[in-house]
């Protein structure tokens, strides 16, 4: 395993938990007990690491390595367009939470976000990334490495992953006990 596509499947795991952290405050807004500035958080989160972070280091780093290498173009392509249906998701999600919450639109739509990025994550995980791995020599995924720092430190700057991770830890705490 490489250091490169672990850190992307770090970054799965942070989402994958951060969608739990979503259908828990859809819940709440069901029943009333919505925190709105937590709800602008999260989607602020969602924005910030999961689409310019995370998908600009597979759609900007990882998948041009990946066709370079030979990798199936059809592949590259379904993901990079199931990104883009995850952009429409988030902003079905911010339409159903500004400028005034309609808590059943948010949660149907925090329920279709979690399944789909769910389903493209598990994809990613057990096709995409044991190809990568396959495809891409050594020094290779070393570069890629390198090349997800200095992108992450251009887009998100110096320590701002750390602080949005200390933010998934206490909604963590705060939403999932």
């Amino acid at each position: 395993m490489s250091q490169a596509i672990d850190a992307l499947r770090h970054e799965h795991d942070a989402i994958l938990s951060t969608l739990q952290i979503l259908r828990r405050m859809a819940g709440r807004a069901r029943q009333g007990s919505a925190d709105a500035s937590d709800i602008a958080a999260l989607l602020g989160f969602l924005q910030e690491f999961v689409d310019k972070c995370h998908h600009g280091k597979e759609e900007g780093l990882l998948f041009p390595a990946l066709q370079r290498a030979g990798l199936q173009a059809d592949l590259v392509g379904e993901l990079s367009a199931e990104h883009e249906q995850g952009r429409a998701l988030v902003a079905a999600l911010r339409r159903a939470s500004t400028p005034v919450l309609d808590a059943e639109a948010f949660g149907a739509a925090a329920g279709d976000y979690a399944a789909f990025l769910k389903r493209h994550i598990a994809k990613e995980n057990d096709v995409l990334f044991p190809q990568a791995e396959q495809a891409l020599g050594a020094d290779e995924l070393d570069a890629l490495q390198q090349a997800f720092a200095a992108f992450e430190l251009q887009v998100i700057g110096q320590g701002r992953h750390e602080e949005l991770h200390d933010l998934l830890h206490r909604w963590k705490a705060t939403y999932l006990g």
